[in-house]
């Protein structure tokens, strides 16, 4: 088979994907917006959950032919498995309990936030997180992400990634009292600490302290007082932790390079809009292992 009937039915199995996720995720949300019950929307479910959850969002930049980089926005939902940490672990997690997240899936496509909202949801009753015990939601802080997690799964305890949280700090200490010093390496220390341990009022009275506010620092570094504040309930990292939850949005950061990158930005690589969206809901059923599944709905003939 040659290499350009290869992509016509790629391409084409991805358009219908495209298309009966589309409408799944539009008669899905319709339903929500009527108050009826998760289990009238005829979304077949796929792999449920049984047990703990974890639905994380982001976005990642893929380039459009005549539209230049745009974002692709990706959710992963996983399962999470809780155990006792083995012996030997670094000190700073040896009573914490081993957190593990597997059975993923995901979602990914040239979306706006609200089109991204819909597809999550769907995504999520397909997975059955509705009946997860506890459902997490660990991402980068994004104030839509947030918005549209909220929206669909109100009683997911919304957590801010800690990396994203101590990448923050970091760039804190090093604009603040120079980079690689030793006064911003204990200086940011000090406040890591102060957060692991779930003291983030001590951290955010320390960044006031600071005297921010002055156009010699980046935008990023002038508003970290105020997003530590605004996510102070997100950031509760010790009682999450003594709870078994995820504090990393690593599933969806790996996703995005694995699910999205791999493919889609290899040197010289442009998509359309149209055939970009088609690959990436391609890719999200192959990486969500479930492309058999997905190509029966379109190329099985009929009984």
């Amino acid at each position: 088979m040659s290499a350009d009937s290869v992509m016509r039915i790629t391409v084409g199995w991805g358009e219908q994907v495209v298309a009966q996720r589309s409408a799944e995720a539009e008669q899905a949300n319709q339903v929500a917006q009527r108050g009826e019950r998760p289990t009238d929307q005829r979304i077949e479910p796929v792999a449920p959950i049984s047990g703990q959850a974890n639905i994380s969002t982001d976005g990642t930049m893929v380039l459009v032919r005549q539209e230049g980089w745009k974002e692709v926005k990706i959710t992963a939902i996983s399962a999470v498995t809780v155990e006792a940490r083995p012996a030997g672990t670094e000190s700073r997690r040896r009573q914490d309990p081993l957190v593990q997240l597997h059975a993923h899936s995901y979602q990914a496509g040239l979306w706006d936030a609200d089109t991204m909202g819909q597809q999550q949801y769907a995504e999520g009753l397909r997975r059955g997180v509705e009946a997860a015990v506890p459902l997490t939601s660990a991402n980068d802080g994004a104030p839509w992400i947030e918005r549209i997690t909220q929206t669909n799964f109100p009683r997911a305890i919304q957590i801010v990634d800690w990396s994203h949280a101590s990448g923050r700090m970091w760039k804190v200490g090093n604009e603040k009292f120079g980079e690689g010093s030793v006064a911003s390496r204990q200086w940011v220390e000090g406040r890591l600490d102060e957060l692991w341990e779930g003291h983030v009022d001590s951290a955010v009275e320390a960044l006031k302290g600071l005297d921010l506010d002055q156009e010699k620092y980046s935008a990023e570094v002038r508003q970290a007082p105020g997003y530590f504040e605004g996510n102070r309930e997100r950031m509760r990292y010790a009682e999450f932790r003594a709870a078994g939850y995820p504090i990393g949005s690593g599933t969806v950061e790996s996703g995005g390079r694995s699910v999205v990158q791999h493919r889609m930005r290899r040197p010289g690589r442009g998509w359309t809009r149209d055939h970009g969206q088609a690959i990436l809901a391609a890719l999200s059923e192959l990486h969500s292992e479930r492309f058999d599944q997905a190509w029966r709905m379109v190329y099985s003939p009929p009984n």
